[in-house]
Parts: structure tokens; C-alpha cells; sequence
């Protein structure tokens, strides 16, 4: 009998070559002409709609002039002063963008400051809700009192206004990490320092970029209501003027204006997030289209 060397068995020719291993997925941002106009078309036609209604409303003359102005008007308004309206739409950008980094900077270093220390948390947790739940509209004159009528009231305002919703954005995401990582980490000897670099702050990342986004269009409202109470420019002072003045064509305007810098600065965040957490993005991508489907 023939035997075969060694193995004593002789390899089949029909045996399938061994396979190679899966590629390591990578996760990179993309851009989607289809997808980014699947997303955009439904508050288009909704903006759309609101216009018409708007047009069709003033055009029946339904309502005073001085009461609702025509789109017509407005857009004429706002032609019409365009430098006024750019130069104090720029302070309140300026305002709200200072104000904004100032909160973010603060918010999530007091997160994660009580994240690792539970005193602290419980001693400074209630004075954080308290200064939420004052109005800021009420307590802004007072900045103004020991601040002057320069910006810092205004930025003031502002950081109160977006602070909150970035700290409870960033104690929620830094929490939410899994603690049988955070013992694996531990007993593979890992610092704290290292353990929060690499797994607790990008974990925190998505709720904390939700965080933002909110913050951001409460720090336009947070500067436009420090103008409100004493300054001579920006786009609170604008509105105040143009409701003095009954000009309802001007008060519309600064106040479109307004909604589109907190939509673009609610954009920019939500491109800083698709950079820094791509992984999430597609994710939620997938999930919205499977639902759609």
C-alpha cells in the first residue's frame, strides 16, 4: 500500500485557496448629490409654502400693511439698507461666535471636570440648573450695569445662553461610555489622561456635537437679547428701532437675518460633525434611509 509522505493523506486538487481577510472598513466623509437633495427638498417646499401663504395673505389684504408686510416689501427693505443690515448683522455674528467659544471651551471642560469628581458634581450640578432657570432677559440689564454698554454684556449673555445644554450634552456622552471598557483599560495600565483621549471623549463626541448644535442658536438669541437691553448696533438694536419706528418691513428682515445665521451656524456644526465623527453620520445616513424605505 501507498502511503503519502508525512500527512498520509494526499491534498484534493478541488480544495478552495484560503480566503484573504476583510478589508478594514474606512470611514471616510462623503458627499452625495442625491442624498443632500433628498434632504433638503422637504424645508424647501415647506419654505416654499410658508412664502406663498405669507404672499397670498398680504396680497388679499387680509391683515394691515403695518401689522404683516408683503414679502415684496421686505426684500425691498432689505435691498434698500443692505449695508446697515450687514455691517450689524457682523457685530451680532461676532458676539455670538465669541460668546459661543467661550461656552463650548468652559462647558466641556466643567463636564468633564464633574464627570471624574462626584462632590464637585453634586456641589456645582444645582447652581448650573439655577442659572438655567433664571430668565437671562431679566439678569441682562444687570450686565450692563457692571459691564458698560460695549459687547462683553452681550457675549456674557450669550455663554450664559448656550452653556447649559453643552455641559449636559457632554456629562450624558461621557457617561455613556462602557464601564467594562473603562476596567479594561484600567487594568491594561492605561492613564487617565490616555483613557479620556482615546475612549471616553471620542464616545462622548455624538451627544456632545448634538449639544453644540443647540447651543449655537441659543447663543444668537443670547446676544440679540444682551442688544436688546443696551446697545447701539447689532441686530437686537435693529429690531428695536425698526419696532419703534411701526417699520415691520425692517423688524421682518433683521429678523430673517437672524434665523439664517443661527441655520448656518447650525450647518457648520453639523459639517464639523461629519468630519470628526464620520462613523456616526453614515450610521444615522443608513438608518433614515432604511426608514424612509
Amino acid at each position: 500500500m501507498a502511503v503519502t509522505a508525512s500527512a498520509g493523506v494526499r491534498p484534493s486538487s478541488s480544495a478552495s485557496p484560503p480566503t484573504a481577510p476583510p478589508a478594514r472598513r474606512s470611514w471616510r466623509p462623503t458627499f452625495s448629490l442625491r442624498r443632500t437633495a433628498s434632504n433638503l427638498w422637504r424645508p424647501l417646499a415647506l419654505v416654499i409654502a410658508i412664502v406663498a401663504a405669507w404672499w397670498a395673505v398680504t396680497q388679499a389684504e387680509l391683515v394691515a400693511p403695518y401689522i404683516l408686510p408683503s414679502p415684496a416689501d421686505t426684500w425691498r427693505t432689505a435691498q434698500e439698507n443692505a449695508a446697515y443690515l450687514a455691517q450689524n448683522t457682523w457685530v451680532t455674528t461676532w458676539e455670538t461666535v465669541i460668546g459661543f467659544a467661550i461656552a463650548a471651551v468652559f462647558g466641556v471642560f466643567v463636564a468633564v471636570v464633574m464627570i471624574y469628581s462626584a462632590s464637585l458634581e453634586k456641589t456645582v450640578y444645582p447652581l448650573i440648573l439655577f442659572a438655567q432657570v433664571i430668565p437671562k432677559i431679566a439678569i441682562a440689564p444687570l450686565f450692563v450695569v457692571w459691564l458698560g454698554f460695549g459687547p462683553s454684556p452681550k457675549i456674557l449673555v450669550a455663554v450664559l445662553m448656550a452653556f447649559f445644554p453643552i455641559v449636559i450634552s457632554g456629562l450624558a456622552g461621557l457617561r455613556s461610555v462602557d464601564p467594562e471598557i473603562l476596567e479594561l483599560t484600567s487594568t491594561m495600565g492605561a492613564s487617565r489622561f490616555k483613557t479620556f483621549l482615546k475612549i471616553r471623549f471620542p464616545a462622548s463626541l455624538p451627544q456632545l456635537m448634538s449639544g453644540l448644535k443647540v447651543a449655537a442658536t441659543l447663543a444668537v438669541t443670547g446676544a440679540v437679547v444682551g442688544e436688546f437691553v443696551g446697545a447701539n448696533e447689532g441686530l437686537g438694536y435693529v429690531i428695536l428701532q425698526a419696532n419703534g419706528n411701526v417699520d415691520t418691513a425692517m423688524l421682518f428682515a433683521a429678523l430673517i437675518i437672524m434665523s439664517l445665521l443661527g441655520i448656518v451656524l447650525f450647518a457648520l456644526i453639523e459639517v464639523a460633525e461629519k468630519l470628526l465623527i464620520p462613523w456616526h453620520s453614515s450610521r444615522r445616513t443608513t438608518n433614515s434611509t432604511s426608514t424612509a424605505a
